[in-house]
């Protein structure tokens, strides 16, 4: 012991300094529960694999909903004019294309890689039309707090070269909210979340972060993973869900192909949740209050007087590929 500080006195007499840093140590979340997802009919020919909402899962605060769904409007799928109130929608497109319009006078395509964070607020009425070739997506649900529920609605949209693409030893991800590899997505939450597309190459693995009490869960795209401190092997179209003890969560992919998942964290609100189909508010006095401002077009459903979309009119029709 005493050779080591004469060492250390030597060394700084020539001012040569270390700096000791403290190894990181990360604790993984294990796993609360894996559920399969099956294929079931939504709106109008469209099929949906549910994640988040299934009654083995149900809705976990600030997560109301997550599918992943598939359909072409030549074979009759579609959202025609629908509304909504008092939380957002993501929709993330996988493959294909489809067609929104809403009564605010908003248009537009999401092509394959393109993502639309559209904040409903007080209210909005749209159309989602997939186009003629078969389209894959998701779409989530995020809650909103009871101060943000009756805000004016809002886009945020990116298109596929827009995204911010992380890439390191192996591992792809696409950070649509939140942060992962040390960059940060511009896209801005009302809720605190994060939504990262992850493909891992063959034994590639990935430990991503989450802040502390964050409610988190997975849903498998394709391949096989190893995920949690667990290793347990999961497939293709099931959902993870974590439990809140740890600061990270861990995937490695031992298989030969690469695996693809979508993590998606959020900071639990901690309100009360009453819902009616498409309409989220903290109260059931709030919900029916909401179903009269709908039906007489008042409190954010003014531009609803009247109004019916281009793309849904024909789309119901028969008449959307005509011309």
């Amino acid at each position: 012991m005493p050779h080591t500080f004469l060492v250390l006195e030597f060394l700084m007499a020539l001012n040569i300094y270390f700096v000791f840093r403290w190894p990181v140590f990360h604790m993984s979340r294990s796993i609360e529960k894996i559920v399969a997802s099956k294929w079931k009919s939504e709106g109008r020919g469209a099929r949906v694999r549910r994640s988040i909402g299934l009654p083995a899962i149900g809705q976990i605060d600030p997560f109301l909903m997550l599918d992943e769904f598939t359909g072409s409007s030549l074979e009759g799928a579609g959202f025609p004019d629908h509304p909504h109130r008092g939380f957002e929608t993501v929709t993330y497109v996988l493959e294909g294309e489809i067609y929104h319009e809403d009564f605010l006078g908003n248009s537009g395509t999401l092509k394959a890689g393109d993502m639309q964070w559209m904040t409903a607020g007080r209210g909005i009425i749209h159309s989602e039309i997939p186009g003629r070739e078969m389209v894959r997506g998701l779409q989530l649900w995020l809650n909103l707090k009871k101060e943000y529920k009756m805000d004016p609605p809002s886009y945020q949209e990116l298109n596929s070269n827009q995204m911010l693409t992380v890439e390191e030893n192996g591992v792809k991800v696409i950070v649509i909210a939140g942060e992962a590899l040390g960059k940060k997505s511009e896209i801005r939450t009302r809720t605190p979340a994060y939504y990262l597309d992850v493909t891992l190459r063959p034994n590639a693995e990935l430990i991503q972060t989450i802040p502390d009490g964050w409610t988190t869960f997975c849903y498998t795209l394709d391949g096989d993973i190893l995920i949690g401190p667990e290793s347990q092997r999961v497939q293709a179209h099931h959902t993870v869900v974590f439990n809140r003890n740890g600061d990270s969560v861990k995937f490695n992919n031992a298989s030969s192909e690469e695996a693809r998942f979508i993590l998606i964290s959020g900071e639990p609100i901690g309100e009360t949740v009453a819902q009616h189909g498409p309409f989220v508010m903290n109260t059931q006095e709030e919900i029916i209050q909401t179903i009269d401002d709908y039906r007489n077009h008042k409190n954010g459903f003014e531009h609803a007087r009247n109004w019916k979309s281009d793309i849904g009119t024909k789309f119901l029709k028969g008449t959307l590929w005509n011309e």
